[in-house]
């Protein structure tokens, strides 16, 4: 009776570490599920400059066609496959845990978003969580999309209306153990008004269409995940194409190893060219996807970049890949750091 006692005393102490230690770590939602708002039925109207915005948006800033099109990853620039224009793609790059699938947006009633109400895609958007309620893996980049204005979300989802259906049948995203549990920790439920800032403060500008075109996700280095702490926009983050191209994202602050010799002209066509002087930049930066973006746009983004903190951090995809102290990551000019 005594050990009896002994040994449910004891099993009562485990629970209570293990639950504390759950708590201190990495929460209960890889156990109960992603935090996710209830669905609501609000449609967008569809309006000429909800539609213009919309195209401009999806086809330069924030890379929804991009990444969910198949491309032609061997021609310059990587355009995407005739036809196929929003149908979806598994995503072709290195290291993935297991297979990412970037879903058919086109209004295909079968195998794309043809079923699916605004509401589902505007949560999907900036809150992660898919239309089946599923947490999303994060490179798609729902934590940037937070800050998406509200006007401007709408006006990508009328766009992606007015897509042509394409009947594209993918596989199912298939994520490996645990991170397939841990992820549905990653997605917030946004219940706030979101506003663009004024187009006439360019540094703010230039800040809200960095952050919703995706720059500091390539050119920070992560690691488990996370934002290796004081390199934000530093580089280092391994990018790599299976059986293909590789590289390191570049160092994008002011330092002197970034582009603290760049101008604007020199910025500009950059993204429009891929050409840095005679210098041509891996094809893994989309700068025929960025490059649509308006000069005023761009110049707004570079005078952003222009105030973010320097970091000293050399990346040099022509060098031999060594291993770096700073980004804690393999690239070409590592051990120059």
């Amino acid at each position: 009776m005594k050990l009896g006692k002994i040994l449910l005393v004891g099993l009562g102490l485990l629970v209570v570490f293990l639950a504390a230690a759950i708590s201190l770590t990495i929460g209960w939602r890889p156990f109960i599920g992603p935090k996710a708002r209830p669905l609501t039925e609000r449609k967008f109207e569809s309006t000429p400059e909800r539609l213009a915005r919309g195209h401009y948006l999806a086809n330069s800033v924030s890379g929804c066609l991009f990444c969910h099109s198949e491309h032609d990853w061997t021609a310059p620039g990587a355009p995407v496959l005739p036809g196929k224009e929003g149908a979806g793609e598994s995503l072709p790059y290195i290291d993935l845990p297991g297979r990412i699938v970037a879903p058919n947006l086109t209004p295909d009633p079968e195998t794309g978003t043809g079923t699916w109400t605004d509401d589902q895609i505007a949560r999907a958007v900036r809150e992660g969580i898919g239309h089946d309620g599923r947490a999303l893996f994060p490179i798609m980049a729902y934590g940037r999309f937070r800050s998406m204005a509200d006007e401007d979300l709408a006006s990508i989802i009328v766009y992606l209306r007015s897509l042509p259906p394409v009947h594209h049948e993918l596989p199912k995203t298939a994520i490996i153990f645990p991170v397939k549990y841990l992820i549905r920790s990653a997605p917030q439920p946004l219940t706030t008004t979101v506003s663009r800032p004024d187009p006439s403060d360019r540094v703010a500008w230039g800040q809200y269409m960095a952050t919703i075109g995706g720059c500091e996700d390539c050119h920070t280095a992560e690691e488990r995940g996370k934002d290796i702490a004081n390199m934000n926009f530093a580089g280092g983050f391994f990018l790599g194409l299976s059986g293909g191209e590789t590289a390191a994202a570049a160092n994008i602050t002011p330092d002197a190893s970034g582009i603290g010799y760049y101008d604007e002209p020199i910025f500009l066509k950059m993204m429009r060219t891929g050409y840095v002087g005679a210098r041509k930049i891996s094809p893994l930066m989309p700068y025929a996807f960025y490059g649509n973006m308006t000069d005023d746009d761009l110049k707004a983004i570079f005078a952003y970049l222009r105030t973010v903190k320097p970091v000293h951090h050399r990346v040099d995809n022509r060098l031999p890949v060594t291993y770096c102290k700073l980004c804690r990551q393999w690239h070409g000019a590592g051990d120059q750091n």
